[in-house]
């Protein structure tokens, strides 16, 4: 796993666990992650969101961390990563309008790399184009946007992920442990115990 680079984007309001949670367990196996907001610098932060499951209609949102930017969003080359991360929450709903996000996600699609896509963050795959022919999970209320993608929406308990080819997804921060093994089981890792 050392030597490999993971692009991890976002945006404010970007889900608190979502960007958290692999961002550390990925630097904690050995991988560098480059975090990287449109419009924002290194040593910039993002602001984050709690999103609860409470009983409502939907998801509770409360405010959560700064986070900080590890890397600038106009110096990255995607071809200079493994694979890309995409957290969920309010961010993937507005990055999404970003035309370079867009084509940063089309790279790693066409390139046959490995991606890792939680919750809202399937809006942004809708919207780059990528979800044509593949299964996959989001945020329940995202599965309109997936199925007008040209892609099979797949229900799976909250806690769960699923795999197509390269593409791993999940519906909520509650499946980051299958989210992250099943990744890292896409990206070659091997942990021993």
């Amino acid at each position: 796993m050392s030597g490999k680079s993971i692009l991890l984007i976002a945006g404010d309001f970007v889900e608190d666990y979502e960007i958290m949670v692999p961002f550390q367990t990925l630097q904690t196996v050995g991988y560098t992650v480059h975090a990287v907001c449109p419009d924002k610098k290194a040593g910039e932060q993002i602001r984050t969101a709690v999103h609860d499951f409470e009983g409502d209609q939907t998801y509770s949102e409360k405010p959560g961390h700064n986070f900080t930017l590890n890397a600038t969003f106009d110096e990255i080359n995607p071809a200079d990563y493994a694979a890309l991360v995409v957290p969920g929450g309010r961010a993937p709903e507005y990055i999404r309008l970003n035309e370079r996000v867009c084509e940063i996600v089309r790279h790693f699609a066409e390139a046959d790399k490995p991606i890792a896509a939680i919750c809202h963050a399937l809006q942004l795959l809708a919207a780059a184009g990528v979800l044509e022919g593949k299964r996959c999970t989001a945020y329940p209320a995202c599965a309109p946007d997936v199925r007008a993608a040209g892609g099979t929406y797949v229900e799976i308990p909250v806690d769960q992920a699923h795999v197509d080819g390269k593409l791993v997804t999940a519906p909520a921060w509650p499946a980051h442990p299958q989210w992250m093994a099943a990744f890292l089981e896409v990206m070659g890792a091997s942990i021993q115990l």
